[in-house]
């Protein structure tokens, strides 16, 4: 099917909202990606109107790379993906919200990324971000394991590795848990001297904050600390587990994306690691690739 020039010049943007960070893409059909954006925290659930704030955030700062004025957003067919959106009373509110483009289509985190792996196609995604979860799409058939959210869930991810990093310094510097170089890491990073400086400052918190404190988890981990070794290869372990569950339905490729992606694969199941293959494109494009065809879906029906 050829594009019609109007068609090629309407302006699409992709938005990917996760727990940490929302990343915007405009893009035209005859002239590519135009702009980008980022934001801060977009799952609502675990803040609505800080997650509508972050989505027009990098919604205008995208506008603004492209070269696009203000009132041109009412111009732009919007794609969603949201974190948080699998729980139908976050997916109906969003649907309520009063946005501005000229249509909008929303679906999960999980579905656009997975359309944006596999450019389209059919195939499994495992996201290990600051949140984890897998979503595998085959025959037009979709599947959805973990997601179960922060703190219930979302093991071997960011946010529960930092989770667990504290709990076993905590015990550390009470002197009833095992050793480990998280402590001075930890202690270091919230300039406190004992366990309750730490406690005090991580009161509350939401996910994003425990995702930052992987870091020190993976680098105490690589110079081989035992209380960190087990805490990453006890996420692996799960992260290898759910990618397990996925291949039962056979999709041609296997993605994972996120900020943990790349430092957990050493540490998966071989026979796992060696069916992980790159994505293809981003999950801003997944978004727009999603937008494109629910637009042409929704053209259908009332024509």
């Amino acid at each position: 099917m050829i594009a019609t020039s109007a068609q090629q010049e309407q302006l699409f943007i992709g938005i990917d909202g996760g727990g940490t960070k929302c990343r915007a893409t405009i893009y035209s059909a005859s002239r590519g990606v135009l702009g980008t954006g980022l934001g801060g925290p977009a799952n609502p659930l675990h803040g609505f109107e800080r997650a509508l704030e972050s989505i027009m955030l990098s919604t205008q700062l995208a506008m603004r790379d492209a070269g696009l004025r203000v009132e041109q957003v009412h111009e732009l067919i919007a794609g969603l993906g949201l974190a948080g959106v699998n729980l139908p009373n976050l997916y109906d509110k969003i649907m309520q919200w009063d946005h501005p483009f000229k249509q909008m289509f929303l679906t999960t985190d999980l579905h656009t990324a997975c359309i944006g792996a596999h450019e389209g196609q059919d195939g499994a995604v495992i996201i290990t971000g600051t949140g984890s979860c897998g979503f595998a799409i085959v025959n037009g058939q979709t599947v959805n394991y973990g997601g179960h959210g922060f703190a219930q869930g979302d093991k071997g991810s960011g946010a529960w590795m930092g989770l667990e990093a504290v709990k076993a310094v905590l015990e550390d510097l009470d002197g009833l848990g095992q050793k480990t170089a998280l402590s001075d890491a930890l202690k270091e990073h919230f300039q406190a001297k004992n366990a309750m400086g730490i406690a005090e400052q991580m009161a509350g918190q939401p996910s994003s904050s425990y995702a930052k404190l992987a870091r020190f988890v993976l680098a105490a981990a690589d110079a081989g600390d035992v209380v960190a070794k087990a805490i990453v290869q006890e996420g692996a372990d799960y992260i290898s587990r759910l990618a397990k569950r996925l291949l039962e339905s056979n999709p041609p490729r296997l993605t994972m994306i996120g900020g943990l992606a790349e430092p957990l694969q050493k540490w998966l199941a071989p026979d796992v690691a060696i069916r992980v293959e790159p994505a293809i494109q981003p999950p801003e494009m997944g978004a727009i690739y999603f937008a494109q065809h629910a637009l042409a879906a929704h053209s259908k029906e009332v024509g």
